[in-house]
C-alpha cells in the first residue's frame, strides 16, 4: 500500500485566513516582459493547447542551435525526448553568442568573498562575458589534457567561487557530464556520488571559507578516495585525476600522478576550444538529492530542454532586464545554483552575483551590505533565510540603502504569510513584487510562480503555473478534487526541463515519480487550489501527520506558530503516540528579547488552536536558541524527529551549519 494513501487535510491555515491580494503596480507592469494577467493567460493557454508549437517557437527564439531539430517532442510515458535531432551547446548559449554584442564587455559574474573576522574586506572579482569565455575555454582544454572526453562524468566539489561556474561550463563545452557536490557534504557523500556516477575526475579546492574558518575540501576528497565498501573495495576507484584550485587556505597533500594544480595546468593550454556539437538529449548534469534514508537519487538533466526551461524562467519570473544586477543566494551545489546562479542568468546575458560566506558573518547585515554595494536589483533567497533576518531585527537592513531592489523572490519551501509581508515591507519597501516560486531538483526550473507585472499575489501562495506546466490537485484515485480541498500535487503533461530519469536506475524513476498517480508526475507535495485557481503548497506529503485520525500539515502548524508576534521560527515534527498515533512536537525560536517563559508554551498552543483548530495544537513545545540547518538554510527535520522521539542522532550531519545546535537541543531534553 502507498505511504501516501490518505488524503491531505484541507484544514490548513491559508484556507481559514483572510487573504490579502497584492496587485501589480502600473509603473512596474508597463516595462515588464509580461504586462498583464490577460497577457499571461493568452501565452499560457497557447502553451497548453499547442505545446509542441509553443515550445518549438520558444526554442527557436531563445536558443542558438548548430542543427535544427526534426521533432519537438517524443513522449513514451514516463520518458520524454525534446527537440529530437537538434544539436547545440550550453556554453555557446551562455557565452559565445554574446561575444559579438555589447554584452561581451558586461559583467557576467561579480564575486564577493567572505570578509575576515577582523573586519578586513573579502576578496572581490568581476569577470566580463569575454573574460569568462576565455577562462572556460582554457579550463575545457585542461579537462581534455587530463583525459576527459564527451560523456565522462566529472565531480565538482568546490566552494562558491567563480571557478565552480567555470568548471560547469567547461564540462558542458566538451560534452562531459558534471555532478556538483555541495561543499558542505562529507567524504562519504563524495565517495557515494563518485561510485554511483563512475566519475573519472574530481575538481576541488584546497578549501573554502566559512565564518572565518577553512573548510578542508581537498582533505575530504583524499578521505573519499580511500573509503571502501563492506567487501573492502574502493568506492572511488574510477577516479583518475584530481584538479585542485589553490586558495591559500591550508597545506594539503598532493599525490603525484593523480593530483594537479588548476593554476599550473592552465599554463599548458591555450584559449582556443571549439564547442562540441551535442545532441539536445545529451546528458548535461547529474545532481544527487539527499534523503534521510536510502541511496541518494542521481537526477539526470539533458541539454536542450533543461537550458530552455532555465533561460525562460529566469527571464520571465524575474522580469530580467539589461540593467539588472541579479543575486540568487543559493550555492551551486543545489539545483537552484545550477539554474539560477549559472545557466539561466548567463543564457540571458545577465550579471549574476556570487557570494562565498554566511548571511550573518561578520555581522547580520552581510546581505544588505552587499545589495547596497553592488546595487542589486533582483534578490532570490530562501524563506528560512528571511525568517532568520526577521529574528535578527529590522535595524540591520535599515542601516543600508536597498532602493536598487525591484524584484524579490523566494525558493526552497513554502513561505509563511508573516515572512512574506516582512520581506515585502522591510526589504522591498512595499514597492517590489515578490515571486514565491515552487519547483524541485527534478523539474529543472520553476513550475508555479507569479510573474511580476502580471500576477496579483497572495502571501503564502505560489499562485499560477508557468508556461507549459499543467498541475492538478488530485485525490488517491488521481481524480481532481474540488477547489479549497487538499490533495496531492501532480503534473499532467511533460515539460522540456523535466528530469530524464535517475542515473543508472530507470526502474526507480518509474516507481518514485510515475506509479503513485497513473499517467502523471507525482511531486510528493500536498497542495490545494483556492477559488481563483491559485496553488497553495502545503509541503511534503510525508510531512503531513495523522493525529487522532486527522491529517495535519506540519508546514501549516509552523506557519500558525510564526504568525505569533513573539515567534521567529518554528519547525514541527511528529513522534509516535499510543493514544493519537502521532503527536505534534514544535521546536520554536523566539524573537530577540522574548523570554522563554513556561506560560508561553500554553499561549502558543492556544494560538495554533485559534489559527487552525484544536486538533492542531502541538502536544509539546520546546524552545530553542536555534534550529539545526544545512548551510543552504534548510531545517534538518529528520534530526528534530530523532530528538523528539528521544533516540540517538543518526545519519550524516556534516551539512549542518552549526553542529553545536544539536548539542544544545539534546541538553535541553536532559
Amino acid at each position: 500500500m502507498s505511504k501516501y494513501n490518505e488524503p491531505v487535510s484541507a484544514n490548513i491555515t491559508s484556507v481559514l485566513r483572510e487573504v490579502r491580494v497584492f496587485p501589480p503596480t502600473k509603473d512596474f507592469s508597463k516595462h515588464a516582459h509580461i504586462k498583464s494577467l490577460s497577457h499571461y493567460r493568452k501565452l499560457y493557454n497557447e502553451s497548453i493547447k499547442s505545446p509542441e508549437k509553443f515550445w518549438g517557437q520558444q526554442a527557436k527564439n531563445e536558443l542558438v542551435w548548430f542543427k535544427p531539430w526534426k521533432k519537438v517532442l517524443q513522449w513514451k510515458e514516463p520518458f520524454a525526448k525534446w527537440f529530437i535531432g537538434g544539436q547545440l551547446n550550453v556554453s555557446v548559449n551562455c557565452l559565445d553568442k554574446h561575444l559579438e554584442t555589447p554584452v561581451a564587455n558586461r559583467a557576467a559574474i561579480i564575486w564577493e568573498g567572505e570578509p575576515a573576522a577582523s573586519g578586513k574586506p573579502g576578496e572581490e572579482r568581476t569577470l566580463t562575458y569575454r573574460q569568462l569565455h576565455r577562462e572556460v575555454c582554457l579550463f575545457a582544454n585542461v579537462l581534455k589534457r587530463n583525459g576527459i572526453k564527451k560523456g565522462d562524468r566529472v565531480i565538482i566539489y568546490l566552494p562558491m567561487v567563480p571557478e565552480a561556474a567555470i568548471a560547469m561550463l567547461a564540462c558542458s563545452r566538451i560534452g562531459a557530464v558534471h555532478s556538483v557536490v555541495f561543499g558542505g557534504y562529507s567524504a562519504q557523500s563524495v565517495a557515494d556520488r563518485i561510485f554511483d556516477s563512475q566519475a573519472k575526475m574530481v575538481i576541488t579546492a584546497d578549501g573554502g571559507f566559512r565564518r572565518g574558518a577553512c573548510v578542508q575540501l581537498k582533505k575530504n576528497v583524499d578521505d573519499a578516495l580511500a573509503l571502501k565498501d563492506a567487501q573492502g573495495n574502493l568506492l572511488a576507484k574510477t577516479i583518475e585525476k584530481v584538479i585542485v584550485l589553490r586558495r591559500a587556505c591550508n597545506d594539503i597533500h598532493i599525490q603525484e600522478g593523480r593530483d594537479v594544480w588548476w593554476h599550473r595546468e592552465i599554463e599548458y593550454v591555450d584559449a582556443e576550444c571549439p564547442a562540441a556539437k551535442l545532441d539536445s538529449e545529451h546528458p548535461l548534469f547529474i545532481l544527487y538529492t539527499s534523503g534521510s534514508t536510502g541511496k541518494p537519487k542521481g537526477i539526470l538533466h539533458s541539454t536542450g530542454g533543461y537550458l530552455l526551461g532555465a533561460k525562460m524562467t529566469t527571464k520571465y519570473v524575474f522580469d530580467l532586464q539589461e540593467t539588472d544586477v541579479y543575486w540568487c543566494t543559493a550555492d551551486v551545489g543545489w539545483v537552484t545554483g545550477h539554474s539560477y546562479v549559472v545557466y539561466g542568468p548567463l543564457a540571458n546575458g545577465a550579471t549574476s552575483l556570487m557570494y562565498e560566506g554566511a548571511p550573518n558573518f561578520p555581522e547580520p547585515d552581510r546581505f544588505w551590505r552587499i545589495i547596497e554595494k553592488y546595487s542589486v536589483s533582483v534578490l532570490y533567497t530562501a524563506p528560512t533565510a528571511i525568517r532568520a533576518f526577521m529574528k535578527w531585527g529590522v535595524e540591520w537592513p535599515k542601516k543600508h540603502d536597498l532602493s536598487s531592489l525591484r524584484v524579490l523572490g523566494t525558493v526552497g519551501e513554502p513561505i509563511n504569510p508573516e515572512a512574506w509581508i516582512w520581506y515585502h515591507e522591510v526589504i522591498g519597501g512595499k514597492r517590489c513584487p515578490i515571486v514565491d516560486t515552487w519547483w524541485q531538483t527534478e523539474t529543472g526550473g520553476i513550475m508555479i510562480t507569479p510573474l511580476p507585472g502580471a500576477t496579483p499575489t497572495k502571501p503564502g501562495s505560489a499562485t499560477l503555473p508557468f508556461f507549459g506546466v499543467l498541475p492538478e490537485v488530485v485525490d488517491n484515485n488521481g481524480d481532481p478534487v474540488p477547489r479549497n480541498t487538499g490533495g496531492k500535487l501532480v503534473i499532467r503533461k511533460p515539460w522540456p526541463g523535466m528530469l530524464r530519469g535517475i542515473w543508472g536506475d530507470q526502474q526507480r524513476y518509474k516507481e518514485v515519480y510515475w506509479s503513485e498517480v497513473k499517467g502523471s508526475y507525482f511531486t510528493g507535495d500536498g497542495c490545494r487550489q483556492d477559488k481563483d485557481g491559485y496553488f497553495w503548497i502545503v509541503g511534503r506529503i510525508d510531512d503531513v501527520l495523522n493525529v487522532a485520525g486527522h491529517r495535519i500539515g506540519t508546514a501549516e502548524v509552523e506557519s500558525a506558530l510564526v504568525s505569533n508576534q513573539k515567534v521567529a521560527e518554528a519547525a514541527v515534527v511528529g513522534r509516535p503516540d499510543e493514544l493519537k498515533g502521532q503527536a505534534l512536537v514544535a521546536f520554536v525560536t523566539l524573537k530577540t528579547g522574548v523570554p522563554a517563559l513556561p506560560e508561553l508554551r500554553e499561549e502558543l498552543r492556544n494560538h495554533v488552536a485559534k489559527e487552525i483548530g484544536p486538533v492542531a495544537k502541538p502536544d509539546d513545545i520546546r524552545f530553542a536558541e536555534a534550529l539545526p540547518k544545512t548551510r543552504s538554510g534548510k531545517i534538518m527535520r529528520r534530526l528534530l524527529k530523532q530528538i523528539a522521539c528521544g533516540i540517538e542522532i543518526k545519519g550524516d550531519t556534516t551539512t549542518l551549519e552549526d553542529l553545536s545546535v544539536l548539542a544544545r537541543l539534546s541538553q535541553n531534553e536532559e
